[in-house]
């Protein structure tokens, strides 16, 4: 199982939210280049990126953050908040990009999600699912749809998508351990290479989710809070790669 870390950027510093509440917004470096740079110190080779403040907003907004992390470090970023339009993804990638993810404009505008499918191939367009319950939430999680996790994943899935990022905002951000069922439960009903994100709180839940099949995990908050030790995930990474 792939390890991924996390930064979230707020006003262009390292923030963390609990349960995507930007009223609880905790910052935990005004320089995010500082944190990208630890997590490859550390054998850390994947980033999830997330503009928080484009996730509210119509349109990307912190790129130049995406741009300095690409350019020193050589992390493989995948990064998500505020893609709603063909400029925002070229923005995007033109910034050192890898990979992106898209949720909202999943949801709200399918044909333009589809066509970056398309255009530039499943290993680069990975479908964003947060959820309340079992249901899809949009713009910065602000806002619940109708839309069921099972239904949306295996719509995309169908036209060609083959990865999703899964974060249940009820766990995100509270150290209380991630949704398994909810993550076995999608495991069972959909073939998708699913990428766990939410809640993790110590290093052994990384063993359950890697055995319940889960492709990748993104860590960001217990690795801030000290719950989880930078040198046992680089022995984790070196293990796994053996």
């Amino acid at each position: 199982m792939r390890i991924i870390a996390a930064i979230d950027i707020i006003d262009g510093k390292c923030v963390r939210l609990s349960k995507g509440d930007y009223s609880t917004q905790k910052i935990y470096n005004e320089n995010p280049l500082e944190i990208a740079k630890t997590f490859q110190d550390h054998g850390v080779k994947y980033l999830h990126l997330v503009d928080l403040d484009g996730a509210k907003s119509n349109h990307i907004i912190n790129h130049k953050v995406l741009e300095s992390i690409a350019s020193n470090t050589e992390l493989i970023i995948d990064f998500g908040g505020g893609l709603k339009s063909n400029k925002d993804l070229k923005i995007a990638f033109d910034s050192g990009a890898h990979q992106i993810t898209g949720g909202s404009i999943a949801l709200k505008q399918p044909n333009i999600f589809l066509s970056w499918v398309k255009n530039y191939g499943p290993n680069k367009i990975i479908l964003g699912a947060d959820v309340k319950g079992e249901l899809i939430s949009i713009n910065g999680w602000l806002e619940t749809s109708n839309q069921s996790i099972y239904d949306f994943i295996n719509h995309y899935q169908a036209q060609g998508v083959s990865y999703v990022i899964c974060t249940d905002i009820n766990k995100d951000g509270m150290l209380q351990g991630p949704s398994f069922d909810l993550y076995q439960s999608i495991l069972k009903k959909t073939d998708i290479q699913l990428i766990a994100s939410g809640g993790v709180s110590c290093f052994e839940e990384l063993t359950k989710l890697a055995e319940i099949g889960c492709e990748a995990t993104i860590i960001g908050k217990a690795i801030y809070e000290n719950r989880i030790n930078l040198k046992d995930i680089e022995q984790y990474i070196i293990k796994n790669e053996c």
